[in-house]
Parts: C-alpha cells; structure tokens; sequence
C-alpha cells in the first residue's frame, strides 16, 4: 500500500502545477518537482499530520490558462491522486506527565463551515446498527505508524480546521526523558502566495510533581521558558516563518537523582467505575555504577519459515548485541524452535569471549524451517535450564511471529511452575514480530514472569525494538517487587497480576483503583542486584494537575485485554470497552465511527432570544448525524491460520470465508485476523508508539490522525489551517 500511496502523491504533485495561484504559479510549479535522487516511496511518506485532496478525475482541476494539458489522454487515476494541501498555520501542544506526553487523546475533528467531521468509539453490539459502512480505503492503516481518514466531499477552495490528539510514551535512559514528535513537513505544504501569514506554534508544559531537580537539556526547537512554579515549567516558541519545520520536534530534561526513588499518586474520579484512581511509580535514579543482576539469560527465538528475511536477520543482530552486553560472570543459552527446538549448548554457558563467539556463529547459520510451530516445547526447555539458579536472576527472552493454539493452557503452565519455583522465578520478556502473533498473550506471558513485552509491526523496527527490550532486562535492578499494602486489602485492585521488574533503562508504573480511604503509609521491598534487600517508604500526593486517567488509559486498556483474553471474562471486556469510549482509545471490544454533523443557520427566536442589533443568526450542528462505521483498527488475538501457513510478517492474509472464521472461533478460540491495515488516499502521520504500540501502538497506539478526501476540488487551492 505504501507504493500504491507513493504513485498517488507523485500523480498529485504533478496535478497541482495546474492549480492556478496567480502569478506565484511557476514558483509552485518548480517547488512541487522532488528531488530526482530522493524519489523513494518513503520519500513521499508523510513525516508530520498532513492533508491531501483526493482526485480521481484530473479534469477537476482543469486550467484553461494552460492549453498542453488534455484530459482525455490522462483518464481517471487509479489509486486516485492526491494532492498535498498547503498549509497556513500549526499548532502543537504537549504536556508531559511522568513518563507520558500528552499531545491530545487519540481521535479526530475536522471542522467545515457547513460540516463538522469527529471521530467516535462505540460498542460492537451498538455498531452492528449501523447501515453504513466504510470502504477499506475510506480509512485505516497505510503502516503500522501512519493512519488515514477520508472525509466523504469538501468543496474546493474551502479552509480547513482539524485537530488531532493522541498520545505517547517518553524514552528513558540514564535518569533522561526524552521526547520526538513528527514535525517534518514537505516543502511542498508551504503556500506559495507570499502574502499568506504563515504561523508556528509549539506549546510544552512539563509537570514534573514526581520528582525534584528536573533539567532541561535539550531542544530542536528555539523554545522560551515563560512559567516555572513548584515543579512545573512551560515553555514557548512562536514564530512567523518563511517556510515549516523540517526537522521533528525533540525535547529532553534529566531528573537528578543517583538513587531510586518513587512515590503515590492519587486521583479521584467521576466515572463508570466509580472507584479511584492510584499510580506507583519508581525510578532506577541516574547512578550509572548501580549493580545491575548477575544473569543467567535463555533466548527462546522464533526460525519458523515465516521469519524468513528481515524478520530472522534482525533477530541475529539483536540477539549478537545483547550477547556482547554480557559480563563474563553470566551466563547463557539460545533456543531456537519452530515445529521441534534446537539448542545452541547442552547446558548454560559461561559468556566468555569464546562462548559468546561461538553462540554469534552458531545463530548465524541458524536458517528458517517450515512445518508448524510448537512454542511449549522450548520454553519448558528453558524453564528447566533455569531451574537451579542460585546468586543470579534467571531469564527467558521469548521472540515469535506466530499464533498456538495451546497459549492459554502455556501461560496457565507458566504461572502454576513460577509459582512453586521460589523468590529467584525467571523473568520472562516477550517480543511480537508483525500482526498474525497473539500479542495479547505474549502480554500476559510477560505479566506473569515480571517482565516486558514489546512489539515490531513494521520490519524496519524490529532490530531497534528489540535491542531496547534486552537493554531494559538486562539492566534489571531491582526484582521481587512487593508492596506492603496491596496482600490484604479487598478494596485495592491491581491492573497487574505481578509487579514487574525495576530497569535502569525503564521507570515502573504500578496501577489501578481503589475503593473507600488509600493506606497512610506504604511500603515498597525487594531484592537488589547484590542481592541485598531495599525497602523504601512512598510518600503519598494528590494529583491535581496531573490527569491519570489519560496518562495511564492506553496500558490500562492493553493489560486489560490481555487479561479478558487469558480468563475469557466478559466483565474484563466491557469494562475495556468502557474505558476505551470514555478515553477515546481503540480497542479490541470497541469500534470506531466517523460522525458527520451539518450546520444549520437558525435566528434566535428560535433559543428565546433577539437582538435588536448585529446578526440575529446563529450556526448550529443538526440533532442527527449521520454515522458511518470504520473498517477494525484494533490488532485481533493472532492468527492461527497465517501462522500455520508460514505466511511472513507485513503481507497481506487472504480474505476467509465466513464459515470458515466461525469454525476457527470456534475450535481455537481464535478472535478473527488483523488489524486491517488498507489505506485511504489520503493521510496524516500517526505518533503512537501507544504502545506502546499504536500503539505501541497501537501499541503503544494509540493515536489518530485524518486527512480530507477532496471529491469535487475546483481549480482553486484548498489550505488547511491546522491545530496540533
């Protein structure tokens, strides 16, 4: 689809030297050519929120002024073409809450003189009233990180106002939060009348309530510091500018403090839960000479055909890096596995410059091989390898592509041995490659060993994700997590089975609700990495200012899932679907609509009022709008049938036959395909990393984004005056 989107915006660039704007024309003209030697399909990928108008018959942009042109020859395009809309101001705006930016809640508003356009999450059984569906085109996923939206018609030489929200998790390395927003645009998005004001606005607020001695470091932006109160500050840039931002925008602050330290936050909520908020949070400190765990390190990895490529390539170098991170004290072993498992040694190894060597060889040659995938066998063998660890922390780094059929009854096997096998259990981290993997399982297997789980839906991320999920397990410094309060208190539920595991590459949230008084005093414990014991008191705080709910929305949400999916409880799914409609996040159990209002001019006799002067008119939105249910954006519970397949990440699984999902339902509790990610002609750059996938997420996910399918664009050009 990428490809599909590349022709479209070089068919538009093409259409638009023939949008007339007086006598800058030629200038456009000369600016809409792209460089011969970027002409690459990321070249004309979007790098920041953009707006495109949809043109499948050239003709509507027809120039008298220019008599070479000959619509008859061109025909109708197919993918239709779009042209980039210029724009004539941008608004971004970001807060920052303990380790999450708020750039807005995922959703869309678009807003006309005679329409408005938002976007809305409602129940399945709510959608299946619906009459009018979308076309997969009509809106979805180009890639894992871009959405787009078509807006059904908007008349030519209209102005535009759209908001877009969404929001994401900040990076974290050595006691410094850092943060990128996609805030590149094409120069071709600059209006070409000289004339036009062009403004840029950035707004930042960083609440830093959790922690003292914050320090700015870093900005791509020239920034103004204009509010700095009790460990708050806000800073501004502003600016009239010749031409937009061509660099994303980049902001980094340090939190000075050598040790870990945490704390409580407390948020009283009006909702369907009725219940409080509260939010735990540690962080491992900037001391860069904390001992870290001796480790005793298991790769389980995934060499079933469907690996075949950058999957299992990537997965080598992300593996032969983690290896060199090793201190020669520890120790290791690699499995690989696809119907039946191979292992590197025998027994654990000494990670000494000649096993670690040897291991780099022997991953090396390791090629994919077809037939099924059997995912219990390896990691019982890995369990076993770590059975006997004394004076090091045990882990099983699990990386996968694929969907089981037994992945309940291995995550129920799981917890029962980690259960019985004592304080030093393996933590266990997870790592999904593309969309036909379960990622609700690999989820929950990570809950139940302590550890983290992350996700790579497009293959040019999977090295880099996957080198920053073994950094962060192995930097553990603090494990067996315990607080004090949480054993014996009905009226405390905690969205996490088990406490994770402290990184020094990480900070760690614990969540949920609460119900009645919180406890005076909390106290948190567990084993550090000398394998002495920590106990730490946590000194409690209202958070007036900090908005938990949506800070912490996108993981209540994902953990919940996760959760509904492994216990098959249908009181976890409507409370995700409850969440989800109230924060505007997607969701497995919800669907996303676009709502389109028409504005009526009325005179205020009609709200019992009058005024003798001025306009005695008034715009109002109609009662019922109309509603129109989007294609799933959610990432479904695997694949069984594309694994079994050995059908690779990123390609697109056939369409199945009804009856043939309902039997997979069925007999394998599987959920019914992915995420589909068709893509609309026009679009916007998705931030959301949600998920911490889209999320991430969608991970991570959760983000959206919109463009406007320009349908009947006369030979005049549209500007978009967009907000964030």
């Amino acid at each position: 689809m990428a490809e599909d989107f590349a022709k479209a915006v070089e068919d538009g660039l093409k259409l638009a030297k023939r949008v007339y704007l007086g006598k800058d024309s030629r200038t456009v003209a000369r600016r809409m050519a792209p460089p011969l030697m970027e002409r690459s399909t990321n070249w004309y990928l979007p790098s920041a929120p953009m707006v495109y108008a949809v043109i499948s018959d050239p003709r509507m942009v027809d120039n008298p002024d220019m008599p070479s042109y000959q619509p008859y020859v061109h025909g109708m395009y197919d993918p239709p073409a779009l042209i980039p809309l210029q724009m004539m101001g941008v608004n971004l705006n970001v807060d920052c809450y303990v380790d999450t930016a708020i750039i807005g809640v995922s959703g869309v508003e678009v807003d006309l003189p005679t329409k408005s356009y938002v976007t809305q999450l409602i129940g399945e059984q709510e959608s299946k009233g619906i009459g009018k569906i979308a076309r997969p085109e009509d809106g979805g996923f180009l890639t894992p990180h871009i959405f787009t939206l078509t807006i059904p018609q908007i008349d030519g030489g209209t102005n535009i106002s759209i908001k877009l929200r969404w929001s994401q998790k900040l990076s974290y390395n050595a006691g410094q939060f850092s943060l990128t927003v996609p805030f590149c645009f094409p120069e071709y998005v600059t209006p070409a009348i000289k004339k036009i004001s062009k403004k840029e606005k950035i707004e930042l607020n960083v609440n830093s309530s959790v922690a003292n001695g914050i320090l700015c470091k870093a900005a791509s932006h020239p920034l103004k510091e204009i509010r700095r109160h009790e460990g708050k500050f806000s800073f501004l840039y502003e600016a009239e500018i010749f031409k937009w931002s061509n660099t994303d925008f980049r902001f980094s602050y340090s939190v000075s403090s050598g040790n870990i330290f945490g704390g409580i936050l407390l948020q009283s909520l009006y909702d369907y839960d009725q219940r409080d908020m509260f939010c735990i949070y540690l962080f491992p400190g900037s001391e860069k000479n904390r001992k870290v765990f001796k480790k005793e390190v298991v790769f389980v990895v995934d060499i079933s055909e469907s690996m075949q490529g950058r999957p299992l390539e990537s997965t080598k170098s992300a593996i032969s890096a983690a290896l060199s991170k090793l201190s020669p004290e520890d120790s290791f072993n690699i499995i690989a596995f696809s119907n039946e498992a191979f292992q590197f040694s025998t027994s654990m190894e000494l990670a000494s410059k000649d096993a670690i060597e040897r291991a780099s060889a022997w991953i090396s040659t390791k090629y994919t091989v077809g037939g099924s995938t059997n995912l219990f066998i390896p990691l019982e063998k890995a369990a076993d390898m770590l059975s006997n660890t004394r004076d090091s922390i045990p882990m099983i780094f699990l990386v996968t592509d694929g969907s089981v059929k037994d992945e309940r009854n291995i995550c129920h096997w799981m917890q029962k041995r980690l259960t019985n096998q004592g304080v030093l259990s393996p933590s266990i981290h997870t790592f999904g490659i593309g969309s036909f993997c379960n990622h609700y399982f690999l989820r929950m297997l990570a809950m139940i060993g302590r550890g983290e789980y992350d996700a790579a839906f497009d293959l040019d991320s999977i090295e880099v994700q996957m080198n920053k999920l073994f950094s962060k397990g192995l930097s553990t410094v603090l494990t067996n997590i315990t607080i004090d309060a949480f054993d014996d208190r009905e009226e405390i539920e905690v969205y996490s089975s088990r406490i994770p595991d402290l990184s020094l590459e990480s900070p760690l949230t614990i969540y949920g609700r609460y119900q009645g008084s919180f406890p005076d005093n909390l106290k948190v414990t567990g084993i550090l990495g000398d394998l002495s014991s920590f106990t730490m008191d946590l000194k409690i705080q209202r958070a007036k200012d900090i908005p938990l709910d949506s800070v912490l929305a996108r993981r209540q949400i994902d953990l919940l899932t996760a959760q509904a999916w492994f216990s098959e409880n249908k009181r976890f799914e409507e409370e995700v679907a409850k969440l989800s409609i109230q924060t505007c996040n997607i969701s497995e159990y919800t669907r996303m609509t676009l709502l389109e209002k028409n504005k009526m001019l009325k005179t205020l006799k009609h709200f019992g009022a009058w005024k003798k002067k001025g306009d005695p008119h008034i715009v109002v939105e109609s009662e019922l709008p109309e509603m129109i249910l989007l294609q799933r954006l959610s990432v479904g519970f695997g694949d069984l049938i594309a694994t079994a397949e050995n059908i690779r990440p990123g390609s697109q699984e056939p369409e199945l036959p009804e009856v043939a999902k309902i039997f997979i339902k069925t007999t394998s509790n599987y959920f019914g395909g992915i995420c589909n990610r068709c893509c609309c002609m026009g679009c916007i750059r998705c931030c959301s990393k949600m998920n911490n996938q889209c999320a991430t997420t969608l991970t991570q996910l959760c983000t959206a984004l919109a463009c406007i399918g320009c349908l009947h664009c006369c030979s005049q050009s549209c500007c978009p005056n967009q907000d964030d």
